[in-house]
């Protein structure tokens, strides 16, 4: 079984990157994957098919209202981001549009603050590359964020959930307590890396092409692949259920958080609930929480935002792992040093 799960594992982390049609149909083919997954870990049951159809809808409505939301305020938003960009610059307009993406994240949900973000720097008028790298780094800083309150996602709510009896009696605020100090300077490091990451020259100041926008069929479709997408996660994460709680016990708290790194390809809510219980000390649920927070912005499997952005602006997973792999590992090796620290 095992053997199994790993190529498996191996499949969905290398077959995307590689694979130009895999790429094109991420989310098929991770929908495919999670009941391949699942059938090898024997983990079929009534409950998880009940868990697969009703875990995406409440995401799916999400998306789908708020991206009609914006359907209907293309024309002010563009202008007001317009007016915005030629006060600020798109350097410090991409840079708050970042910190704002990832502070408002716990109160709003990733998932509202990434279809925000998403339709804000769509209208910045970047290059397509500058603009990749701003999404995906903005996805870095929703992802932090999200983790404050159990408001912004399922990782704060399950690893909420998961402590709130003995001893920690986890409330509303704890996440915010304990991961404010990582949290905080992670957002603020990720916004100041996009000064670095676009290019030196302003990008034409034309309105938003009409074959960019949204139209009401484009926005059923996108949000049709975000519920199979995160139907695929959920069967993953279950299917990996048994190769997780295989490793996960009394690991030091520095090897959790590279373990962790598998938050890259699998859900990191899955991730927590299969890892976090009461029985940890303070330091190993810090680390573990930190480590999926980072790694999940790294391949757009990894989180809730990534699934949004790349399907909006059809960044496939090769283009995406280009920038945020290397960005990702460096995020993670400056937050490793700080957490022995």
């Amino acid at each position: 079984m095992m053997i199994g799960l790993i190529a498996v594992a191996l499949a969905v982390t290398l077959f995307p990157l590689f694979v130009k049609k895999v790429g094109d149909n991420l989310e098929f083919f991770l929908f495919a994957m999670g009941i391949v997954a699942v059938t090898v870990a024997s983990q079929w049951r009534v409950s998880l098919l009940l868990d697969a159809l009703r875990g995406p809808i409440e995401i799916t409505l999400a998306v789908l209202l708020a991206s009609l939301l914006f359907h209907f305020i293309q024309e002010p938003l563009e202008r007001g981001i317009t007016k915005l960009r030629a006060l600020m610059g798109p350097k410090l307009l991409a840079c708050a549009i970042i910190a704002l993406a990832g502070l408002l994240s716990s109160f709003l949900t990733a998932i509202i603050a990434s279809v925000v973000m998403v339709e804000t720097v769509t209208r910045l008028k970047l290059d397509r590359k500058t603009q990749t790298r701003v999404v995906v780094l903005a996805c870095f800083s929703i992802g932090l964020g999200s983790a404050l309150t159990p408001f912004g996602g399922p990782l704060a709510a399950v690893a909420v959930a998961k402590l709130a009896g003995e001893p920690y009696h986890a409330d509303t605020w704890f996440l915010l307590t304990h991961l404010w100090m990582y949290v905080i300077p992670g957002i603020a490091l990720v916004s100041l890396a996009i000064v670095f990451y676009q290019n030196g020259h302003d990008a034409p100041k034309s309105p938003v092409p009409r074959e960019e926008r949204e139209t009401f069929a484009s926005t059923i479709i996108r949000t049709l692949k975000v519920y199979v997408f995160v139907a695929g996660l959920i069967l993953l994460g279950a299917g990996f259920t048994p190769l997780i709680e295989s490793f996960i016990g009394s690991i030091p708290y520095w090897a959790l958080f590279w373990a962790n790194i598998t938050s890259a390809v699998l859900d990191n809510a899955m991730l927590t609930a299969a890892e976090i219980v009461p029985s940890m000390q303070m330091n190993q649920i810090v680390a573990a929480l930190i480590g999926c927070l980072i790694a999940g912005g790294m391949l757009v499997p990894g989180n809730i935002p990534n699934i949004i952005a790349a399907s909006r602006l059809k960044i496939d997973n090769l283009e995406w792992a280009k920038i945020a792999v290397p960005f990702g590992l460096a995020m993670m090796i400056v937050m490793f040093v700080i957490l022995i620290v």
